[in-house]
């Protein structure tokens, strides 16, 4: 777990990284050397496996951040004249619909409120009305909100109609299983310093060979263009342009860290006890959390800003980070709310201790009413702060 006296990152990437981790980015490296691009191959061997995807699937790394691969992926995989289904409860899903606009890819939504999941009957029902979709993309895990979209269920419908499936899974891919095997996915997108817990600074799109293969001419951009991308890797085991060379070498350590760990299913384990450690820290604060427990992701939890006029979140922020600790705010519209990660290198020990933080600084601050704002959004009744146990 972290050590030192860096601020711990609450926040659903970049998040908190282990010494291993940094310590690997101390060493330089050669863009075009035999070392490096092992590392590279290993990497993408190592993706690829995560996803149980060796047989279908290979993967394509991209400098730049998880927005970046998401367009990659959108402009690869769908042609020009193809057409996006959208199931849209969440700021990550309107930025797919942005990056459809700037591609010039016909789209249609399926506006959902943000405290919902998308139905496997709502996809149906879309693609039967529009014959003209061809894929559908969804974000597995909106962290705006926290909520877990049911991607199995999706899968099956676009499979049933033989329509191609783009799934963001930047906050979910490590900590919650994708089995490509036997979840039928085009392209799987991902980042380096996400649930990994590597770095900023490198996207991926694990990809049906298949679909890649007939990809070429897809792209809008050179830097962008994924089926060129793949294919001089594949000639020279080298990376197009300059790569991220220590983003690389540090995703290398943290994928062999992931594995001592036990892979996806220990690193969600130890995700969901960061989670519910929180949040039953934070509720014993009188703390509501935007979404039910039965929706929540162990990935980033919504909170309700306090009601109470005393409370601000640039201060809230500012006091909390001045006690070791980054909260993000809050991403949604309609309600006031700020976030707390639960991902990182980081246990529930630390969940426990900024929930401490918060109940202290909420007192500083003389917060009392800590309710949500937004009357609609509360249940009967107001809920008064009380001291951490």
């Amino acid at each position: 777990m972290i050590r030192g006296n860096d601020p711990i990152l609450l926040t659903p990437g970049p998040l908190t990284t282990s010494l291993e981790t940094k310590l690997a980015m101390l060493r330089d490296w050669g863009s075009w050397d035999a070392a490096f691009n092992a590392i590279t191959a290993s990497v993408c061997k190592d993706l690829v496996d995560i996803a149980n995807g060796a047989d279908t699937h290979v993967c394509v790394p991209l400098q730049g951040s998880g927005t970046f691969a998401v367009e990659a992926a959108l402009a690869n995989v769908v042609p020009r004249a193809g057409k996006v289904l959208v199931p849209q409860n969440g700021a990550y899903c309107q930025r797919i619909l942005k990056i459809l606009k700037y591609l010039g890819r016909a789209h249609a939504a399926i506006d959902i409120p943000e405290d919902r999941q998308p139905t496997a009957a709502m996809i149906e029902a879309a693609l039967q009305a529009d014959p003209a979709i061809t894929h559908v993309a969804q974000v597995h895990c909106e962290t705006g909100t926290g909520i877990l979209n049911p991607l199995a269920e999706i899968a099956a419908v676009c499979a049933r109609h033989g329509k191609g499936l783009i799934v963001d899974a930047m906050s979910s891919f490590g900590a919650i299983e994708i089995d490509v095997a036997k979840t039928p996915i085009d392209a799987l997108v991902a980042a380096s310093g996400k649930c990994i817990e590597g770095v900023p600074g490198m996207g991926f799109v694990i990809v049906r060979r298949a679909v890649l293969e007939k990809a070429q001419g897809n792209a809008h951009s050179l830097a962008m263009d994924l089926h060129d991308q793949w294919t001089y890797m594949q000639k020279t085991g080298q990376w197009r342009f300059t790569p991220p060379t220590h983003v690389v070498a540090a995703l290398r350590a943290a994928l062999d860290q992931f594995k001592a760990e036990g892979g996806t299913a220990a690193r969600r384990a130890r995700y969901r006890r960061n989670c519910d450690t929180l949040l039953d820290a934070m509720a014993a604060l009188g703390l509501r959390s935007f979404l039910p427990r039965a929706l929540q992701a162990p990935i980033i939890v919504t909170f309700h800003a306090p009601a109470d006029p005393a409370y601000a979140f640039r201060p809230f922020y500012e006091k909390v980070r001045a006690r070791g600790y980054i909260l993000y705010p809050g991403k949604l519209t309609q309600v006031e709310t700020f976030r707390v990660g639960c991902i990182g290198a980081i246990d529930a020990t630390e969940m426990r201790t900024v929930a401490a933080a918060v109940g202290d600084v909420l007192m500083e601050m003389g917060v009392r009413q800590v309710g949500p704002k937004n009357p609609a959004a509360a249940d009967a009744g107001t809920t008064s702060l009380r001291a951490p146990a």
